[in-house]
Parts: C-alpha cells; structure tokens; sequence
C-alpha cells in the first residue's frame, strides 16, 4: 500500500515538472530562436541551417530551468496534498514524516542524476555540434541577402556593392573589396555579372571588369572579360571558435586539477599547453567556473528538495500557515539564487574555492539535520 501511495506521489511530481519544464524551456527557447535570427539576416545562412542550430540549444536551456522547476513541482504537490488532505493518508498507513522526506530526498536523485548527464555530456556535446554545423556550412542565404545600392557584408574580409539587381539574377556595376590580410587587399570592379551555384558552391561569375591588387602602398591591375569569383572562400561572420561550454569537461578537469592540489591559485592565469587545444590559452577562471557549473550546481537539487520537503512540518497556529508556505518558497528561491551568487566568488581564494565548493553538502546536511529534528521530537514551526 506504501508503495502505491509513494508511487502515485512520484508520478504527480514528474508529470508536473515535465509540463512546468516544456512550458518554460519552449518559451525561453522561442526568445533565444528570435535571437539567433541574424544567423540568416546578417551572416547569411539558410533556414535548415538555422533551425538545426537554435534546436540544438534546447538541451542547455532545459538544463538550467531543471533545479527551479523540480522545486515548484516539489513545493506544488505538497501544497495540493496538504489543501485537498491527502497527506493524512500517508500518515494513516503508518508513514513517517521523516520517511517521507527520505523518500522526497532519494527521489530526488534521479534529477540531480539527469542534471549531470546533461551537464556533463549531452549540453557540451550539442553545444559543440551546433558549433562545427555553423563552421562547416555554407553561406546558402547569400543570393538573397544581396540587395541593389548597399554594401553586404555577411562575410570576413569582403564586401560586395550591387548598384542593380533584376529579379532574372543579373547583376549590374558590381563592386567587390575582399581584405586579404592588413596589408594586402584586392578590389574588383565590374560591368555585370551573376551568381552561380556549382557543386554546391556559390560563385559570382563576372563580366567586363578589372582587378585592382593592393600591397603595401603598390598596386597593379588586370583587367577581364569574364572571370569567377570563388565565394565559399570565405567564413561567415558568425564566431565558429569553440567556447568554454562546449569543451570536454574531463579535459577541463584535468587541466586544472594540480591548482587545488598545490593550493596555488591565480584565477586570471592563462594555461598554456599547446599539446592539449581544450585549455591552450584559457583562463583558470573561465575554465573553474564551468566546472563548478557543471559538477557542483547540480547538487542544489537535493537541498530544493529537502527546502520544498519542509511543508509537511505544521506551525503550531493555522493562522501562520499561510506565511509558513510564503517563507518556505522564499527559501526555496534564495537557495537557487545563493547557487548563482557562489559561482561569482567562486576562485576568488583557494578558501573560498574549498568553502564554495563543499557549500551544497554542507547545505544539505544542514536541512536534513534539521528536518530530523523537527520530525522527531515533534517539534512545530513558529
């Protein structure tokens, strides 16, 4: 009979959370999507470019509503329970309130469980997937983003002037400066021309024209009847340089694991181990505080637990009820935030870095502790 009980009460939690959980990250996820519109508008990117990309953060962005959501589904059942009566049950069929707790503090688990995985593996992973797609694809957007009587500049190093564009494609007086390096550039002028697509490739192919080459001060020019100009040269104006969340977090450990070790910290140190590209010119800041984002914060969900597990100790007058719940959802969300704050004086001092870090489980001995007491002395709130 427990087991249904516990059971049922583990269902209502998940399926709250999942429908709190879509709810948020799809509109969270819809704001960023609106964001990233300037992959097509100003880096020229195609549409299938586009949508693979902003699909590919949903798993960073569930990732970091998980320990907010689990603590309002957490605080909502229990308060639905307590409304409607139905924790009388549980104490009717001999559960504890302490059991009770264990088992809120055991079910917990399997979300600080998920939230490492994410964490870990599967947020690095899309980030870095997402990353290589828009290092790796072409400007397919291009032909539509040039315009008549405007500089595009969609790419590193070029810019492309149009004085017409007629809707058959044909280009007319066609101005093109492609910087080559701060020295060196070229500029190409010419009557008309098109854009062109071969193997998969965009090429303007150029009629009547001349090219001007600059180098240091000297310049010389060709001129042209018809000549193609190779547009997949170039990069698009997006950064495609792997950030700090997209990095291997092994790696990362291993990168900085001998400054907790030798309690030597300077948390603006540069690493430099050009055998390992992972952390090759990073900080130690950077790099230690996604660490601690990825390995530490997680934890956090066991101490919203216990915070949200808390309501099922009464005050002693009905009339406080209403500001006991108020206090304890306010604890709740200062927890969260104090997980947010720690990460901002996280490596300040190899002190505070040990202080920080053992922070959540000294957090979570703390309310357990507390909540021991309370439920075996039978003591009330207030």
């Amino acid at each position: 009979m427990n087991k249904l009980i516990f059971r049922k009460f583990s269902l209502d939690i998940v399926n709250f959370f999942l429908i709190a959980s879509f709810n948020i990250t799809f509109i969270v996820w819809i704001i960023q999507a609106v964001n990233f519109l300037d992959l097509v508008s100003d880096d020229g990117h195609s549409l299938n470019v586009y949508f693979y990309y902003v699909s590919l953060t949903l798993p960073k962005i569930f990732s970091k509503t998980i320990v907010f959501v689990f603590f309002i589904s957490i605080f909502y059942v229990i308060n639905k329970y307590n409304n409607t009566n139905e924790l009388i049950v549980f104490w009717n069929n001999g559960i504890k309130k302490i059991e009770f707790i264990n088992f809120i503090l055991k079910f917990s688990l399997l979300f600080l469980v998920l939230q490492l995985i994410l964490n870990l593996f599967v947020v690095p992973k899309s980030q870095s997937l997402g990353r290589n797609f828009i290092k790796e694809s072409n400007i397919d957007f291009l032909p539509n983003l040039i315009s008549e009587k405007k500089f595009i500049n969609v790419v590193k190093n070029l810019t492309i002037f149009v004085e017409k564009y007629h809707k058959d494609g044909k280009l007319e007086k066609i101005y093109i400066n492609e910087k080559i390096d701060p020295y060196k550039s070229k500029i190409i002028v010419s009557e008309s021309g098109r854009i062109i697509r071969i193997n998969k490739k965009y090429f303007l192919r150029l009629f009547n024209g001349g090219i001007t080459n600059i180098n240091k001060g000297s310049t010389y020019t060709l001129k042209f009847s018809e000549t193609d100009y190779d547009l997949s040269e170039f990069s698009t104006k997006t950064v495609t340089d792997s950030k700090i969340q997209e990095l291997d977090s092994m790696t990362m450990f291993m990168c900085i694991k001998n400054i907790f070790l030798t309690k030597k910290l300077n948390k603006d140190e540069i690493i430099k181990k050009p055998e390992n590209e992972t952390c090759h010119l990073r900080t130690v800041k950077s790099i230690g505080e996604e660490l601690y984002k990825r390995f530490i914060l997680p934890f956090y969900t066991l101490i919203i637990s216990l915070v949200g597990a808390s309501l099922v100790i009464e005050p002693k007058s009905r009339y406080l009820t209403k500001f006991h719940k108020l206090n304890i959802f306010l604890i709740g969300i200062g927890i969260i935030i104090l997980s947010q704050l720690s990460l901002k004086f996280f490596l300040d001092s190899i002190n505070l870095a040990y202080l920080i870090l053992l922070m959540p489980f000294i957090l979570i001995l703390f309310f357990y502790f507390f909540l021991l007491l309370f439920t075996k002395f039978r003591l009330n709130f207030l």
